[in-house]
């Protein structure tokens, strides 16, 4: 394989695990509130089918994304009421959720466009096109780090740059600030959270809002930038794909970019059948390369890379001692 060749991997390997990179931060927020999300995979198809339908109408990028973020917080906030005002089982109402964005995204989608659950393609000002970075072209000549620059690090869309930017984000707020201090907090010991005077719902609302704020920016990602438009189960598993990949990293932020990353880099070797074969000299089925990512996500969900302990109070609704 040729640098030419890796570098065209890295570029697709980034640009796959930008929604992963989204969706994994969001159900972090969630998870170490307390509250366990199941619900990504519907909340990114949500946000994916409303932000292409909207960019469409309108023809405008910014509304779509409003709109995807929008319907996002609605199946955040479905979820935090069932799970945290009603004290429902939060796995039941994850996967329920799923089920209902997997059928409303089609219906809602036939009925304005007839186009068999699809949107027409988008073009112009109603997708996300790709920025280039200062520099970019004037380096390329350079050795190594020029095409490295021009190719992988410059040319994507803003999103991808917001969800690299959300990583040390991420780690500041959830680490450095009161916020993020009592949210852990709150995924650990609510009890003593509560004690202190401080609203267990709140922050678990909260965290559940920033879930949805993120999930519906991975959402439009993939309707608006990655592809031309939204397609009937486009997520492909890649919520729960993102829930492996938080399991992976502990639930820490800068692992779990790696754990993106990772889960990307198998997720581009299954577009790139012709680089996988000249390196291990062995015709690979690409169904097989095509279930790397998946096979990967049993592996990690199994236990069988490192033990990880997820928040004590995770999954446990809080009922507040009178």
């Amino acid at each position: 394989m040729d640098y030419a060749t890796l570098l065209q991997l890295l570029d697709s390997t980034l640009r796959l695990a930008t929604p992963l990179l989204l969706a994994c931060l969001a159900g972090l927020f969630s998870e170490r509130s307390g509250i366990f999300d199941i619900g990504l995979e519907g909340k990114m198809l949500a946000a994916a089918m409303s932000s292409g339908a909207v960019a469409f109408l309108t023809g405008s990028v910014w509304l779509g994304l409003l709109a995807g973020i929008g319907a996002s917080l609605i199946f955040a906030a479905i979820h935090g009421i069932a799970s945290i005002t009603f004290r429902g089982n939060q796995l039941i109402s994850g996967v329920a959720l799923n089920f209902l964005a997997s059928g409303i995204t089609v219906l809602i989608a036939q009925a304005l466009f007839g186009q068999g659950g699809r949107t027409p393609p988008l073009e112009g000002a109603a997708r996300f096109n790709p920025i280039t970075l200062p520099f970019a072209e004037s380096l390329q000549g350079v050795p190594l780090l020029g095409p490295l620059y021009f190719e992988v690090i410059s040319g994507h869309s803003l999103l991808v740059y917001v969800a690299l930017a959300m990583v040390p984000l991420s780690w500041w707020v959830l680490n450095r600030t009161r916020f993020g201090l009592r949210l852990r907090a709150v995924g650990e010991n609510p009890a003593a959270v509560d004690t202190a005077g401080v609203s267990v719902v709140g922050l678990r609302f909260a965290a559940v809002a920033i879930t949805g704020v993120l999930c519906g920016l991975a959402g439009a990602y993939m309707a608006t930038a990655l592809q031309a438009g939204f397609g009937r189960e486009m997520t492909a598993g890649r919520g729960y794909i993102a829930l492996a990949a938080l399991i992976f990293a502990k639930w820490r932020p800068v692992a779990a970019l790696w754990a993106c990353l990772l889960f990307g880099f198998f997720q581009a070797l299954a577009l790139r059948p012709d680089v996988v074969q000249a390196v291990v000299q062995v015709k690979v089925p690409v169904p097989f390369l095509d279930a790397l990512p998946y096979l990967l996500t049993v592996i990690v969900l199994a236990g069988f890379i490192g033990k990880a302990i997820p928040p004590r109070a995770g999954g446990e609704p809080y009922v507040k001692e009178r």
